[in-house]
């Protein structure tokens, strides 16, 4: 398997036996057995995963209070499968093969030793946890995770000047769609983003604080590693089921689900737009032509419209894309020339309630703008919200969210506000988030026009009542959650992915209860999706950086 760090394979610790049926009171089970190790008898919040040989889906669950695990009959069909597990501070021995099968239930217990390099096992938040530094310091690694983890920082050698000289302009110079396998390269400075001696003086202070606590003057760390609690409890109550993409390159950043079951996913570093079967594993691609030679390309955005028609913001091309998946073809719109300069940046096209006018709403990264699209005569306007800012006041536009009557609310990244604007007559109002400079970041509407959105500095999930102006927010347990999207289930359950911790946090609005659900490997959560059609719903997101697509499935 691709990129697994912390999925280590079982090895000769496996006992495979074969035992008559567990209990009927306990769904039938393909494959159980007992995770312990020296230091833990009992091991309670250990995931264990099983790829069966061949195939391109992983299935993940987790062990409860008595360290079982339990795989029902209808996840895992019979063949030969490799185990593996995600456990922080432990790990397994060489890959071997369980039968899965037959007329009896498989069982397979796993003793697990320490981990002989726990620093490869830490998540991107288990990192941030351990660094010494004062938030704002530690805050500054937020903007680097979205390419790469944090570990890539602290086993690098390079001192203050390496930083300011190279690593931090080269990290600059690349758009955000970059991965490690395949960077491009920014074709223009945004607008509304700090410039010259103020960006100077940031890499400064950042590069100074980096060779403090990577291996510039030390062969081991100077301080200790910490690390997260594994699940317990309702954490612990849930399977997963992760769906390799064929191509290593391939970043699903986007992921919904249509009204058939069909999973799609934009592709962020590549003009295409993917189509997952669920049910066979079968991955399509549906490629589409660039706009703009020699500029990055990719698309973040994905959303459709009442029609069922997919939209897509292709980013640096500075193009709308809108795509029938009854005819499989693609149309597509591009920036007036006033608009469209070399930064211009197409992000978010959000066509949710264009049943309402004929509009569809955009943004602009390249100069924190709003876009308005009318479909039938291809017009499209342009807002500038803060056109007028402070000389220096840095803005970033990061979502544009349709409430029903598809009037336009968007997030202001950089200020931490929510900002509107009115269909009819195109004012604009801004509202400042209760959590000071809490970087709204994605964000959806539910059906009573309340906006619910990621306060990704702030580790809380927002939500702005549009008919009443009111703002109520819910702190997060876990620092360093940096929550990035929010979507509200049927339920009144408010979902949200951490893009540091690798877990998704499931809040009841109600009570405030929260579940953290721990995903099996390291991913990187971009866009939240909820399939309310299942009973418990069922949780979507791309592993943005991992090549796979997640589903999430509660148990309760």
């Amino acid at each position: 398997m691709r990129r697994r760090p912390l999925l280590a394979a079982i090895g000769s610790a496996l006992v495979l036996a074969f035992q008559p049926a567990i209990q009927a009171q306990q769904p039938a089970a393909a494959l159980t057995g007992l995770v312990s190790s020296a230091e833990e008898p009992v091991m309670e919040g250990v995931l264990v995963s099983a790829t069966r040989d061949g195939s391109n889906t992983t299935v993940t669950v987790v062990t409860d209070a008595d360290g079982r695990y339990r795989f029902p009959v209808s996840r895992l069909a019979p063949g030969q499968y490799t185990l593996a597990v995600r456990a922080i501070g432990y790990e397994l021995g060489q890959p071997k093969k369980v039968e899965i099968g037959g007329p009896t239930t498989a069982t397979a217990d796993l003793k697990l030793g320490k981990a002989r390099d726990l620093a490869a096992q830490l998540s991107n938040g288990e990192w941030l946890a351990s660094i010494p530094g004062s938030d704002q310091q530690k805050g500054q690694l937020l903007n680097c995770v979205g390419c790469h983890r944090v570990e890539r920082i602290m086993r690098s050698k390079y001192d203050t000047d390496g930083f300011l000289t190279q690593i931090l302009p080269r990290m600059q110079s690349y758009v955000q769609q970059s991965l490690p396998i395949h960077p491009q390269l920014r074709p223009a400075e945004r607008l509304m983003e700090e410039q010259g001696e103020d960006r100077i003086e940031i890499y400064r202070s950042v590069a100074q604080y980096l060779s403090t606590i990577n291996l510039s003057t030390t062969e081991q760390w100077k301080y200790a590693l910490k690390t997260l609690p594994r699940p317990k409890g309702a954490a612990t109550r849930v399977i997963y089921t992760e769906y390799d993409l064929p191509r290593e390159e391939m970043a699903p950043h986007d992921v919904i689900v249509d009204k058939e079951g069909t999973v799609w996913f934009s592709g962020f570093g590549e003009q295409k737009l993917g189509r997952l079967d669920p049910r066979t594993g079968k991955v399509t691609e549906y490629p589409y032509p660039t706009h703009r030679d020699n500029f990055p390309t990719g698309s973040l955005g994905l959303r459709a419209d009442a029609a069922g028609n997919l939209w897509l913001g292709n980013m640096y091309q500075a193009t709308i894309v809108k795509f029938d998946p009854n005819t499989e073809q693609f149309r597509f719109w591009t920036l007036p020339s006033e608009a469209n300069i070399d930064a211009a940046q197409v992000n978010m096209v959000s066509p949710q309630h264009s049943d309402v006018d004929g509009k569809v709403w955009t943004q602009n990264n390249g100069f924190a703008g709003v876009h308005r699209l009318d479909i039938a005569t291809g017009k499209i306007e342009t807002w500038r919200p803060f056109k007028d800012a402070p000389k220096g006041e840095p803005h970033n536009i990061y979502d544009v969210i349709p409430d029903s009557h598809n009037n336009a609310y968007f997030t202001d990244f950089r200020q931490g506000q929510i900002g509107r604007i009115d269909a009819k007559t195109g004012e604009v109002s801004l509202f400042q988030t209760p959590t000071p400079r809490s970087a709204p970041r994605r964000g959806n509407m539910d059906a009573q026009d309340r906006l619910w959105f990621g306060e990704y500095r702030g580790d809380r999930i927002g939500m702005f009542d549009t008919r009443t102006g009111q703002f109520r927010e819910w702190k997060l347990n876990t620092r360093w959650s940096a929550p990035y999207d929010v979507v509200l289930d049927k339920n009144e359950n408010a979902w949200t992915g951490s893009m540091v911790t690798d877990q998704v946090t499931r809040l009841n609005t109600r009570t405030g209860e929260v579940v953290d659900y721990l995903l099996p490997r390291s991913t990187n959560i971009r866009r939240v999706f909820v399939d309310n059609s299942t009973t418990p719903v069922s949780f979507w997101v791309g592993s943005n950086d991992g090549a796979s697509i997640v589903r999430l499935e509660p148990m309760d």
